[in-house]
């Protein structure tokens, strides 16, 4: 180190502290602050995709009835390669309560 690093250093010291009552405060602070980083931490989910098959069986209803939804813009379905894929969440956030 050199002169100007060495005068601008501080130094802590811990009197009347054990090194085990330094490391318990220590623990108690990185508690806190899991803790507090957990309560706002979301997971990202990776994408679930369903089939046609997957999506008509999952609403109990016939492939064409699927069809339909696509056609009528209730679900959106995603292509790949000639495929045609639905996303679980938004066929689930498709279904809507009824005002009965």
């Amino acid at each position: 180190m050199n002169q100007n690093n060495i005068s601008t250093m501080q130094q802590i010291q811990f009197l009347q502290t054990t090194p085990q009552q330094l490391q318990s405060e220590i623990n108690a602070g990185v508690k806190i602050i899991l803790e507090d980083f957990l309560k706002n931490f979301k997971p990202k989910l990776p994408n679930e995709y369903l089939t046609r098959t997957e999506v008509s069986k999952m609403l109990s209803v016939d492939i064409s009835t699927v069809h339909n939804y696509c056609k009528r813009n209730i679900l959106q379905p995603k292509g790949i390669g000639g495929r045609v894929y639905f996303l679980r969440s938004e066929v689930e956030a498709s279904i809507k309560p009824l005002n009965v």
